[in-house]
């Protein structure tokens, strides 16, 4: 894969519930992570003494995030109440020249703050809620 633009990872948000999704407005910032929770089954026939870890077992989750400016936009709007109403849509990233992730996502904070001589911005976070699935481009 070559070098991509950084503005070009979005993170984007179901607005009605029916798979329309939109770029959420104003973010300058992105950043999605992986993981997987490793389950040890080493005793003392592990070879050499090495650590085994057991396959396809443990739980996986991801993590989104994102800070931008507050634009006062439609996504702005629904990102502050599905906060509110601990709802958990669909959201996707679109990685470029990868492919795309789509599934539930819980907002596990969101933060709003400003300067006197600066613009209003924003910091999300969100843990995801159920399976993701990955689509290659």
């Amino acid at each position: 894969m070559a070098a991509q633009k950084g503005k070009d990872l979005l993170i984007k948000l179901d607005m009605d519930g029916g798979g329309t999704f939109q770029t959420i407005a104003g973010l300058r910032a992105t950043r999605l992570s992986f993981n997987a929770q490793a389950i040890e089954v080493t005793s003392l026939e592990s070879a050499g003494r090495w650590r085994e870890l057991l396959s396809g077992a443990g739980v996986r989750s991801a993590s989104l995030s994102g800070s931008g400016v507050f634009r006062d936009a439609p996504t702005d709007e629904r990102a502050r109440q599905i906060f509110f109403d601990g709802e958990t849509p669909s959201f996707q990233v679109v990685i470029p020249d990868f492919g795309t992730v789509t599934g539930p996502f819980l907002i596990t904070a969101l933060e709003f703050s400003g300067s006197h001589d600066g613009e209003a911005v924003y910091e999300m976070a969100m843990a995801s809620a159920g399976a993701l699935s990955f689509a290659a481009l």
